[in-house]
């Protein structure tokens, strides 16, 4: 059957190859040979003498030509009218098994032609919006084609088509079962890596209408390249589900903790691949790396699965300082901890230490929360288990910016109060709109005069930084399943921070709900407790940052200087994003140098008395 299936569909193809040579052909000769003045001058002159006679005598020889065309007619209809309802059969029809589904797809070959092309298309991993209307566009014209061609083919030989035609009709008539969605399964082959089986073993594979989207996460970036990973869940004290990620190094005793900053999540640390990216630079000079994720997803992962949108988003830097970064920390320690004591069993007679060194890497909003919370912690007597702070344009101080953020910083003031409870969060609420700017985001960076010109607008709207925003917008993260959000309160904390030149926490509104928080009128201003940093700080600022500027970087130096911290400073000619986004050797090889100052922490004694001597300096 297969065999005679295959002859007519290949006369098809030829028909098909000699139809799009001729059409080439005749455009090149037009384009070759232009029309004449005298052949133009002898239509004009045709048009003139076109009299009434000859329209009648026109549409007398119109007439006979339609009923002598009739029965061609007729049978084209009719060929296409059965291709069309075999087609609904074949994708109502469930996935075969055995000898009947091979035999089955190897008689419908040519029928799924046309589909297979289009699921073929359609799970790329990325298109733009340009690039959907323009296979749009090929896909109906070649439908209209293949239908064409296929109905001329039936004509010219009748009885092979309706020999053909009625095999199918026999073949799907005791198979069709009813469709229970539009889902086409088939079975495959496949080979999972890292398998104590590598044989190849048949799982059931779903091919749905896909959007087309690149919604990779960070786990899919780690994995591709060959690194290991795990998830763990977090869960904060009020309640927020967080993903802290993780490429394991589970017996090494010095570990990293990398913080992303606002509009972000993990994916800023992995984004430039091997070579590059923070992460896999950390791990492969031997750290345990694990990297946080704030709460602020369009997902809204909370304790509640029925929390609004209002209450989710009801948060500010001082949750992310206070209750994100803590939980993070203590799930670090805890599993840290178990497995070293796990691998080395002399740790188990000392339980309250701590058997490794953690440093946390933070960028922009990132290192505000960090510095949030390690004074927060030394002030209630608490262990923040840090071993070294990097801080890249670390936000806190915002008094010295551009006139954009200075009219946004009066706007979040004046109408803060009367916007909070109809505009809980800055964020794209629908997957539609989310699938929209991925696939802008690719039309950006396939169309460089477009992108250019979304480049200098964004530059502006930002207060002219120049960092690749179109690159940026263009990563998994921002994706149609989920996105980073702002919620309404941080974006309101920023604009107090700026308003009145302190690094402080959120304030209220009131004196009394201060009170009640704080223990004080005012919010606790964060830069007078510098003093109770332990711990050394590298600060890292961007001569080109036009969010954070190097003004600003150097206030939180010279703060920390004059309390006392072991505190450094450095700037590198790059802009905002460019710390995370970019691929800067530079400043990598910097940022490694200063997380290489940390020792890992030495073997333990084997005993309480060995301990005890070595507490006593003998």
């Amino acid at each position: 059957m297969a065999g005679s299936l295959g002859q007519p569909f290949a006369d098809l193809d030829f028909h098909v190859g000699w139809n799009n040579y001729s059409s080439a052909e005749e455009d090149s000769d037009r384009n070759i040979y232009p029309a004449s003045p005298s052949s133009q001058s002898s239509r004009v002159s045709g048009a003139s003498t076109y009299t009434k006679y000859d329209r009648h005598r026109t549409g007398w020889i119109r007439c006979i030509f339609f009923w002598i065309l009739l029965p061609a007619k007729f049978l084209m209809g009719i060929p296409v009218y059965l291709y069309r309802f075999l087609f609904n059969t074949v994708s109502k029809a469930p996935a075969l098994s055995g000898s009947h589904q091979h035999s089955g797809l190897h008689s419908i070959k040519r029928v799924f032609t046309l589909r297979d092309q289009i699921v073929h298309r359609t799970t790329d991993r990325r298109r733009g919006v340009i690039e959907d209307l323009h296979l749009a566009i090929e896909i109906f014209i070649e439908a209209i084609f293949d239908v064409v061609h296929k109905a001329a083919h039936f004509i010219l030989s009748p009885s092979e088509a309706f020999r053909i035609l009625f095999r199918w009709v026999s073949y799907y008539i005791g198979r069709t079962k009813e469709n229970h969605g539009n889902v086409v399964e088939v079975s495959v082959t496949t080979d999972t890596l890292g398998e104590n089986d590598p044989a190849p073993t048949e799982q059931n594979m779903t091919f749905y209408q896909s959007l087309n989207t690149d919604a990779r996460t960070c786990q899919d970036v780690i994995t591709e390249l060959g690194y290991p990973y795990e998830a763990i869940r977090v869960v904060t004290a009020d309640g927020y589900v967080l993903l802290l990620e993780r490429i394991p190094r589970r017996d090494a005793r010095k570990a990293v903790y990398l913080q992303h900053g606002v509009f972000d999540s993990s994916m800023g640390w992995v984004s430039n691949g091997v070579v590059g990216s923070p992460a896999f630079a950390a791990f492969d000079q031997g750290y345990d790396v694990f990297l946080g994720n704030f709460r602020g997803l369009v997902s809204r992962e909370h304790a509640d699965k029925n929390i609004s949108s209002r209450r989710y988003w009801q948060y500010s830097i001082n949750e992310h300082g206070t209750k994100d970064i803590p939980a993070m920390i203590e799930k670090i320690h805890e599993v840290k901890t178990s497995e070293l004591k796990l691998s080395q069993p002399s740790l188990q007679e000392e339980s309250d230490d701590q058997p490794y060194k953690l440093c946390a890497i933070c960028h922009s909003l990132g290192g505000a929360a960090i510095l949030m919370y390690v004074i927060t912690q030394r002030k209630e007597e608490k262990p923040h288990r840090l071993s070294r702070l990097i801080l890249l344009s670390p936000a806190g101080f915002h008094q010295d910016s551009t006139f954009v953020f200075t009219v946004v910083e009066y706007f979040f003031l004046m109408f803060g109060p009367f916007l909070a409870p109809f505009v809980p969060a800055f964020y794209i609420p629908t997957r539609f709109f989310r699938m929209l700017l991925n696939k802008l985001a690719r039309d950006f960076n396939n169309y460089p005069a477009v992108g250019g010109l979304v480049q200098t607008l964004m530059s502006y709207v930002v207060g002219g930084d120049s960092s690749n925003w179109i690159g940026v917008l263009g990563l998994p993260h921002y994706n149609m399943n989920d996105m980073p959000g702002v919620s309404f309160h941080l974006a309101l904390h920023l604009a107090q921070m700026k308003h009145t030149g302190k690094f402080r926490m959120y304030d209220y509104g009131s004196a009394s709900a201060n009170m009640e928080v704080y223990g004080s009128p005012e919010p606790l201003d964060l830069s007078e407790y510098y003093r109770l940093i332990d711990i050394p700080v590298d600060l890292v600022a961007g001569q080109k940052d036009k969010v954070i500027r190097p003004s600003m970087v150097r206030k939180h130096y010279k703060v920390m200087k004059n309390s006392g911290v072991d505190v450094s400073y450095n700037e590198f000619e790059y802009a905002h994003l460019d710390f995370t986004f970019s691929h800067r050797e530079e400043l990598l090889t910097y940022v490694m140098s200063r997380l290489l100052l940390v020792e890992p922490t030495p073997k333990q004694p084997s005993s309480q008395k060995a301990l005890r001597l070595k507490k006593k300096g003998l």
